[in-house]
């Protein structure tokens, strides 16, 4: 599983409705406001890494009101969590 945290941001009138639609993309598995300096944090997840263009470049950018993302890919995941035992029960994708 590849995972990728995207930073967001928006039109700050849009942020709620701008969260819902980006939080619908196959792929992305949640989607955050925060405060600091991004409106949103996108977290997404897919099994190949070309997926990342499909799901970022493709989609999340092209939401109306996104002004702009920052990408960070992850090299390794340190959680108590086991997400990819949640993904092969078929919660991902």
């Amino acid at each position: 599983m590849i995972t990728a945290i995207v930073l967001i941001d928006t039109e700050p009138a849009r942020i709620p409705e701008i969260a819902a639609e980006v939080a619908e993309i196959p792929g992305v598995s949640e989607v955050y406001s925060v405060t600091g300096e991004v409106d949103l944090v996108a977290m997404v997840r897919v099994r190949e890494h070309e997926r990342l263009a499909d799901v970022i470049a493709d989609r999340v950018s092209k939401v109306e009101g996104v002004l702009r993302t920052q990408t960070y890919i992850a090299f390794r995941a340190y959680s108590s969590l086991d997400l990819d035992q949640a993904f092969d029960l078929g919660l991902g994708d």
